[in-house]
């Protein structure tokens, strides 16, 4: 795992003497992500830079790299899981090797097959890949996004990194914050790729690849997730359910390469436990890590520790109190190259420093839920339809009242919130019905917070159009079918995979995901929806096929998200922090924000009159990266 950076000229024009000394800052921001060495390597247009992170071929694999022949040079971010197998390949086909690292096998797929390598790596990567000989820079991203990579174009120049604060250490380049991405931000909690919170950056999607030769730019997509589709003829359930477990095998194994210490991040959750499960059927003694909390409601550590105990693992835990969790909670937000508002940030830097203490790699269970239906909202989009099919007289006369008399809690779980976001979804169309539940602040609430709102662009054909674009993916698809594509391409996207990235990278650790493996993602993809939502059954099919494996007291259980007590927080250990960044002061500096209504939000939420646990949350991510990032550039509020 490591960091990438780079830029080069659109014309080929050579770039000035200067240019490595720019490059070394660039790659100086990143040295979390690599802190084992640094590589440079400036050639008359182009610039490549290398932060590495040692994980195969520890002597060898070195970047920058090149081929034999000087033609292509590399700087590459991830690991290719099937490198020896196309290695094996390649080497049939006369290429000769001086390593035995992956990166070196990206080097001769693109000198063999060209842009087509891509559709033969399983992997995570983002890389920059320069071929001299036909002046073409080649920067792709894997499937699932799981690598960064982001960009700019000015100036005459193409600028790339993993991260966007590499970006901004280039000279002569602009950042300015763009307002309408603030307005996203603030509906779901993240910017979705491919905008970025700046005007003037964007971000490479998943499962494309970016071509710059002539001084044309080329975005392409080179892979799709399949739709659902129906089974074939005389194939079981049973046949299925051996199948998934073959592939999220192989996709375990797959992971275990490495040289250097691994791990399992194991929450006690089922998806955390198969992989711990797998793992432990293959190597001894494995090691595993979890943290837990002193707030009843939010600790899952007695699950976690079960799970140890069956597989035998050497486990490590750290319980923390909400305090020391409140403590980082700046920090790590500020961290962030971009606001992104999952309360779980936290909890997960917090994990990925306990774990760093005793390996490099970590294999995690992101991906499960997207995939195999683990959330309760998938559930909430299936009863909505039938919601809406009841009369009008049931609806409005008798659920929707009741709804407003359920119990309010500050707990994980708040009937009343609950209710009130699943009646919010199934009165929105169904392309929007996901992120309406997911959404933190309304366009209506985006009205009265804004100083001067963008009316058209609050129209929720507009604020939600990334989510349009995603559901229309399927167009053959079920209502329910397209919600699946929309949480993997865009909620699992910028969300998840970028939490766990960062937070990861932030203390030099590599997590690894098998459940996002492309062969098991595109067999379960495919799988029609009633093996991942069997009725009310979340991750029917894989239950069924991996239930030897999970302790009974972990088949069993409710999902339950890696949370805090947010709600908690923001009436008592966050009180401060909130009266500052959301107070008037602030808010009329800063310009953007009506300060009455930001006070309406924070009374409601302290009173308890109403659950704005998300709205405020969301908000204050945002005044605390604000407050960091902008006095270094161009904002909305000047």
């Amino acid at each position: 795992m490591c960091g990438i950076a780079g830029f080069c000229t659109l014309d080929g024009t050579p770039l000035p003497p200067e240019a490595e000394g720019w490059l070394e800052d660039m790659t100086r921001t990143l040295a979390h992500r690599g802190p084992d060495g640094q590589g440079l390597w400036v050639r008359g247009g182009v610039a490549l830079g290398h932060r590495r992170l040692s994980i195969i071929d520890l002597a060898a694999g070195a970047q920058p790299m090149s081929d034999a022949e000087g033609r292509a040079t590399v700087v590459f971010n991830g690991e290719i899981y099937n490198f020896a197998e196309l290695r094996e390949e390649l080497k049939g086909r006369g290429c000769v090797f001086r390593t035995r690292s992956d990166t070196e096998v990206i080097l001769h797929a693109w000198l063999v097959w060209g842009t087509a390598c891509l559709e033969r790596f399983n992997g995570m990567f983002a890389f920059a890949l320069w071929d001299a000989r036909d002046r073409t820079l080649f920067c792709a991203r894997d499937p699932f996004g799981k690598k960064p990579f982001c960009y700019t174009v000015q100036g005459g120049r193409l600028a790339f990194a993993s991260e966007m604060s590499a970006l901004t250490r280039l000279p002569g380049l602009e950042f300015s914050i763009r307002p309408q991405a603030l307005m996203r931000y603030l509906a779901y909690e993240y910017v979705p790729t491919p905008e970025s919170i700046y005007q003037q950056a964007h971000r490479l999607p998943p499962a494309h690849f970016l071509l710059l030769r002539d001084g044309r730019i080329r975005v392409e997509r080179y892979w799709d997730l399949p739709a659902p589709e129906p089974v074939a003829p005389g194939v079981t359930e049973d046949d299925l359910a051996a199948e998934l477990r073959a592939r999220l095998t192989a996709a375990v194994r797959r992971r275990l390469v490495s040289d250097v210490p691994l791990g399992v991040f194991l929450s006690g959750g089922i998806d955390s436990s198969i992989v711990a499960g797998l793992m432990a059927s293959m190597a001894p003694r494995i090691k595993t890590f979890s943290i837990g909390f002193r707030e009843a409601s939010y600790d899952e550590s007695r699950y976690a520790r079960c799970v140890a105990a069956h597989y035998g693992t050497d486990h490590r835990e750290r319980i923390l109190s909400a305090d020391e969790c409140a403590d980082i909670l700046p920090e790590v937000i500020t961290r962030l190259d971009e606001p992104m508002a999952d309360a779980s940030v936290a909890p997960t830097y917090l994990l990925s420093g306990v774990t760093r203490e005793k390996v490099t790699v970590a294999l995690g269970g992101d991906g499960a839920d997207e995939l195999l239906a683990g959330y309760e909202h998938y559930i909430g989009f299936k009863v909505a339809e039938w919601y809406n099919r009841a009369p009008a007289a049931v609806r409005k006369g008798i659920i929707e009242p009741l709804a407003r008399h359920l119990p309010a809690s500050a707990g994980y779980i708040n009937p009343r919130l609950a209710v009130a976001t699943f009646l919010r979804g199934a009165h929105a169309p169904a392309w929007q019905r996901v992120q309406t539940m997911l959404t933190a602040l309304t366009p209506d609430m985006q009205r009265e917070l804004w100083r001067h709102p963008d009316e058209h662009f609050l129209e929720p054909d507009v604020l939600f159009a990334p989510t349009r674009e995603q559901y229309a993916h399927w167009p053959r698809a079920t209502p329910l079918e397209r919600a699946f594509h929309v949480y993997a391409r865009q909620f699992m996207l910028d969300d998840i995979l970028v939490k766990v990235d960062r937070c990861s990278m932030m203390h030099s650790l590599e997590v690894r995901a098998p459940f996002l493996d492309r062969d098991f993602a595109v067999f379960v993809s495919r799988l029609p929806v009633e093996y991942k939502l069997h009725g009310f059954k979340r991750k029917y099919l894989l239950k069924k096929a991996c239930a030897d494996v999970l302790p009974r007291e972990i088949l069993t259980r409710n999902k339950r998200g890696f949370q805090i007590p947010v709600a908690a927080w923001l009436r008592g250990r966050l009180r401060p922090l909130v009266e500052e960044l959301l107070g008037e002061d602030f808010l009329r500096r800063q310009g953007l924000f009506n300060p009455a209504a930001v006070r309406a939000l924070v009374d409601e939420h302290v009173s308890g009159r109403a659950d704005r646990r998300k709205s405020l949350w969301t908000l204050l991510v945002l005044q605390l990266w604000w407050r960091a990032k902008t006095p270094r550039m161009a904002s909305a509020a000047e």
